[in-house]
């Protein structure tokens, strides 16, 4: 009698694999990559908005300044328009040139509004050249790092044309953003001086402030590396209490340029120069002018 066959020996079953993806944490992970991208997401589409904000913005008015106001404007295609108001100082004649200032307002202002920026330098003898951006005021167009600077180069050409403003002293001011603009305009028409004014050293570098990489920022605006190589008399302001763009990007400016003078004012950002500053604030920016080769003497009240 044969011997019986034994059934085959059948490996001992596996132990059903754990499913990672119903682990908590992996899940909460997963939710929280997924929140972050959208994050990211809602930024990189709503950072034009964010850092123009011209929504917030006062209504325009009419010309104010003087009859002598010159409107420039700038045709920038498919119709649309860019404009500036060029204001003459007193007595600026072809025979009298005087000096001009082009005043960079910030990212939450328009022109029209900028009487204390005109009789300042109105008194200190200068010429004002006001620069509006695309999509603020009447200008059309969308605002962007390029096309601003762009429409600035050409404004600064227009008015190196008056036969009324001294082409050799030609002063660039720049306030909160319109600081970081002024400085990269200064990297294509140079200014006999250059005043920052409550002014970031890097948008790109706030980035990380709302949690997001620099290399997402549209318009960078890297002032920091522009300070550290331009050759132009350079005085930087800055409040100490500045809640939007910290003293410390004054302090950066300051320290990538170390010929460039320096003042801080007991303020924040929006107040800035502080209550009862008003008149130190325009003395020191009579001084700068005046040891930069600008101005002689103001003119009388």
């Amino acid at each position: 009698m044969g011997e019986r066959a034994q059934p085959p020996i059948r490996p001992a079953p596996k132990p059903p694999a754990k499913r990672l993806h119903k682990r908590p944490w992996f899940r909460a992970m997963i939710y929280l990559v997924a929140a972050y991208v959208a994050w990211l997401a809602l930024l990189f589409f709503w950072q034009d908005r964010m850092m123009f904000p011209r929504q917030m913005t006062a209504p325009p008015r009419p010309v104010p300044y003087s009859q002598q106001t010159v409107v420039i404007s700038l045709d920038i295609g498919h119709g649309g328009k860019v404009e500036s108001w060029f204001i003459p100082a007193p007595g600026a004649t072809a025979s009298n040139p005087r000096p001009a200032v082009v005043f960079f307002h910030g990212n939450a202002e328009i022109i029209d509004w900028l009487d204390d920026i005109i009789a300042g330098y109105h008194r200190l003898g200068c010429s004002v050249l006001l620069p509006e951006y695309r999509g603020y005021g009447r200008s059309s167009g969308r605002p962007s790092q390029k096309a601003i600077c762009s429409d600035a180069v050409r404004f600064y050409d227009e008015l190196i044309k008056r036969d009324d403003v001294d082409r050799s002293r030609i002063v660039f001011h720049g306030r909160s953003l319109g600081g970081s603009i002024a400085a990269a305009v200064a990297t294509q028409r140079k200014p006999a001086a250059l005043l920052l004014q409550s002014t970031c050293a890097s948008v790109a570098g706030l980035a990380w402030r709302f949690g997001a990489p620099p290399f997402l920022v549209r318009n960078p605006f890297r002032t920091d590396r522009v300070v550290a190589r331009l050759d132009v008399p350079l005085l930087i302001f800055h409040g100490t209490r500045d809640e939007i763009i910290p003293v410390s990007h004054g302090r950066r400016l300051r320290d990538l340029a170390p010929k460039a003078a320096c003042i801080e004012y007991d303020c924040g950002h929006n107040d800035f120069p502080g209550p009862g500053n008003d008149e130190t604030y325009w003395s020191d920016i009579a001084k700068f002018l005046k040891q930069s080769g600008v101005i002689e003497e103001p003119l009388a009240e």
